[in-house]
């Protein structure tokens, strides 16, 4: 009897047996639908083998193979099983992500591809200067094989140009190509450039915001070989490409090609396995690399093609000037950067102000007493929306009205303190009341278009001063942005977290590297307390590569990565009594598995840096080694165990390589 192994969407680590009734036509990678208790689920065949351990009577029937979808197939069902295992995440889930969205009365019927017109040739707009040509033919091997590149470029350097003409060599050839963004936003003005350099390519855009049939019709030109290019975010890394021949990933520092809930990943170490198990160039991009890549460049595990200058001949980096923060009053804005966005006012050029809070102000506080406003689910100060006359929790979403008085001692002068972009573009309109202000952050944008008609009304000069978020902070080109003020950058210095710094660095370079892009010089100005930290030091410089080696001293010295490896037992419940007992257990199951000469070193259960969540206490559990293999030998069995600890009131998660410690 013929017996298939199925992935089905269930929180559990095994496959379930089906027998195979004649004549139903099961492949590994077959799509199937399948009685799963009282209900039928949707599930992938992973192996088809000829007895199972289940007695007859306890065997069911695969109901149906779900013949519009093509077979998974093989390396993509690798890659499936390798999140599984290296990310110690339940299989069945990993195989269901990669399905498109179906709906569980999705008949094969229901599903359409996409019709592709044929063409004889590729028409290129694409026109490189020396440094990138160089770049490009170090990046293509040629035949095609396995090997990874770091594209180091400054901002404006023109790394999307060089992703966008070997994506052309590939397809001319016959191949695929995937290319990955970190975020949703970048897509419309990448979507534009690919259709401008490679007008005859067929491309399709995967992102969690594409409805659920455009999505899985776009799928299916991709898994059938019709679309020649997908532009996608993290959830792209899975789609099946039987013709693949290039993986690219843009800004590939972005911790938001982490996937953060559901089945854990990153996105650009799968791009990396997934290149490897089809035999094909990565390239990866960014003007601040990771650290892990940029020690990978190093030590010549990647292929480290740089452009250290700008595409435009007439186009330097921006000069960036350290001001004082200190003693700006309520306004926030220091009378430097207060002079330099009246004289590009003046002089018709654009200025952006860069704060990444959101909100009007970051907490209210009452002058009489000391009171402020807390989340009564989290551990987190409420934030001032003036706007909507409330105050929101943007770790669990609670909101209230602000209150018309101090409720512990009925003092009426409740001030905002500190400042959001609300604030900002509020300060912006008084003191510059000529200006067309604009904010551009996630309360402005959330209904569907209103970031591409912003962003067209930046790029046609409607716009002499934009408010912004790290939404403004990549992959946007505004020729008459000539100055970037950055407010509140210091905040993440006081940060716990290993990776801060390194973040911060990215963030500011990057929001650097939008002013002066074209003929018109560009400037930054930066306002800060700590003018002499070497973060600083190195961002007025342009000086990655300084600051980078600086922070790769202080990692090894202190065995972080990408010099030692982590796992975080992250756990929460609704009393803090019970989380810690569950965490104090699972250290202990974890050392006495260990034991004394492990190289695996069990950190004591502290609090989360958020302690309380959505009325959930939070806490966690670090492991620490220098060997990747012991760490893998020990999770596999330290999970184990935690599956049996209990009790069912503790919710909690294993997070390999985990994004921070906070």
């Amino acid at each position: 009897m013929a017996i298939a192994r199925v992935a089905l969407p269930v929180a559990v680590d095994r496959l379930f047996d089906y027998w195979l009734p004649e004549g139903l036509g099961v492949e590994p990678g077959s799509v199937v639908r399948v009685a799963l208790g009282r209900r039928q689920a949707l599930g992938v065949a992973v192996e088809i083998v000829t007895s199972t351990d289940l007695p007859p009577e306890q065997l069911m029937p695969i109901l149906e193979v779900i013949t519009a979808l093509p077979p998974l197939p093989e390396d993509v069902r690798s890659l499936a099983r390798f999140v599984a295992t290296y990310y110690q995440q339940s299989i069945g889930p990993c195989f269901s992500d990669i399905l498109p969205p179906l709906g569980s009365g999705s008949k094969a019927s229901a599903i359409e591809a996409i019709e592709a017109a044929g063409r004889d040739r590729i028409a290129f707009g694409v026109t490189l200067n020396e440094d990138q040509s160089a770049a490009l033919a170090a990046a293509l091997p040629r035949p095609l094989k396995y090997s990874p590149s770091l594209l180091q470029g400054v901002t404006g350097s023109g790394k999307t140009e060089v992703y966008l003409a070997a994506a052309g060599r590939v397809i001319i050839d016959g191949h695929q190509v995937l290319l990955l963004v970190p975020e949703i936003h970048l897509t419309p003005q990448l979507e534009q450039r690919i259709a401008a350099a490679l007008p005859e390519v067929r491309m399709v855009t995967l992102h969690s915001a594409v409805s659920s049939g455009e999505r899985r019709r776009r799928w299916l030109a991709a898994a059938r070989g019709e679309a020649d290019l997908v532009l996608g975010t993290r959830l792209a890394v899975f789609v099946p490409l039987p013709r693949l021949g290039l993986i690219a990933v843009d800004e590939e520092h972005d911790p938001s090609f982490r996937q953060q809930d559901g089945v854990r990943y990153h996105a650009r170490d799968l791009a990396i396995y997934r290149a490897r198990l089809r035999g094909i160039p990565v390239l990866l991009g960014s003007a601040t690399p990771s650290l892990e890549s940029y020690v990978h460049a190093r030590r010549g595990q990647y292929r480290w093609l740089k452009l250290s200058r700008r595409a435009k001949p007439q186009s330097d980096l921006p000069s960036v000037r350290l001001v004082p923060n200190r003693g700006q009053g309520s306004e926030g804005i220091g009378a430097p950067l207060r002079n330099a966005i009246a004289e590009r006012i003046e002089r018709g050029e654009q200025s952006l102000l860069f704060i990444n809070r959101r909100g009007f102000a970051p907490s209210l506080l009452c002058a009489s007493c000391g009171w402020k406003a807390m989340c009564s689910r989290c551990a987190a100060r409420l934030v001032v929306h003036r706007e909507a006359n409330s105050l929101r929790c943007h770790h669990c979403g609670h909101s209230e009205d602000i209150a018309a008085a101090c409720p512990r001692c009925g003092n009426r002068d409740l001030l905002p303190v500190g400042f959001g972009t609300q604030r900002l573009e509020d300060a912006l309109r008084r003191q510059f009341a000529e200006a067309r202000v604009l904010r551009v952050d996630r309360d402005t944008t959330r209904r569907r278009g209103t970031f591409a008609n912003m962003h067209r009304e930046i790029a046609a000069g409607e716009v002499d001063i934009l408010v912004g978020t790290q939404m403004l902070a990549k992959g946007h080109d505004f020729p008459r942005l000539t100055l970037v003020g950055v407010l509140g950058a210091d905040n993440a210095l006081y940060s716990a977290d290993f990776r801060a710094t390194e973040r911060l660095f990215a963030l500011l370079e990057q929001v650097a590297g939008r002013a002066g892009r074209d003929a018109l010089r560009g400037e930054v100005v930066v306002q800060t307390d700590f003018p002499d930290h070497p973060l600083f030091v190195a961002l007025a410089r342009h000086d990655y590569d300084h600051f980078a080696q600086a922070l790769a001293a202080e990692r090894r010295s202190l065995g972080l990565p990408p010099f030692g490896h982590l796992a975080l037992l992250a756990a929460e419940a609704r009393t803090r009594s019970v989380v810690n007992a569950f965490l104090e257990r699972a250290a202990e199951r974890g050392r006495a598995l260990t034991g004394a000469q492990s190289a695996c070193e069990i950190y004591p259960p502290v609090a989360a840096a958020l302690a309380r969540r959505a009325g959930m206490e939070r806490g966690q559990v670090l492991v620490q080694s220098s060997k990747r293999s012991a760490l893998h030998q020990f999770l596999p069995r330290w999970r184990a165990e935690l599956e049996r600890l209990g009790p069912r009131t503790v919710r909690w998660v294993l997070e390999i390589d985990p994004p921070s410690l906070a």
